[in-house]
């Protein structure tokens, strides 16, 4: 199950639950209207994150490199999106990981 809400005082999202195979549409969705809303600095709260897979990350990188300025905060993830984005998209500079 994921639940995606808007946040509340700052332009992004707060995901809470688990991005996998069978969420990841509604991930996906999620971070095409962030990219559309986008300015300069959009947020991604992940604090309620259980788990999160390759491909879910992969569509996190593949929004944040998509991105004609700025970056994404991504805010309090859980341990394994950082080994991921590390592995796979070593030294990405549109996401910046806070929170950890």
């Amino acid at each position: 199950m994921l639940e995606i809400r808007p946040l509340s005082g700052r332009p992004g999202i707060r995901a809470a639950g688990e991005i996998n195979v069978i969420t990841r549409s509604s991930w996906q969705q999620a971070l095409e209207e962030l990219a559309n809303a986008h300015t300069d600095v959009s947020f991604v709260e992940l604090s309620g994150l259980m788990f999160i897979d390759v491909g879910g990350a992969a569509a996190l990188a593949v929004t944040a490199q998509r991105l004609d300025v700025g970056r994404i905060v991504v805010d309090r993830p859980p341990p394994e999106l950082e080994r991921i984005l590390d592995m796979f998209w070593p030294g990405i500079s549109m996401i910046e990981v806070a929170g950890r």
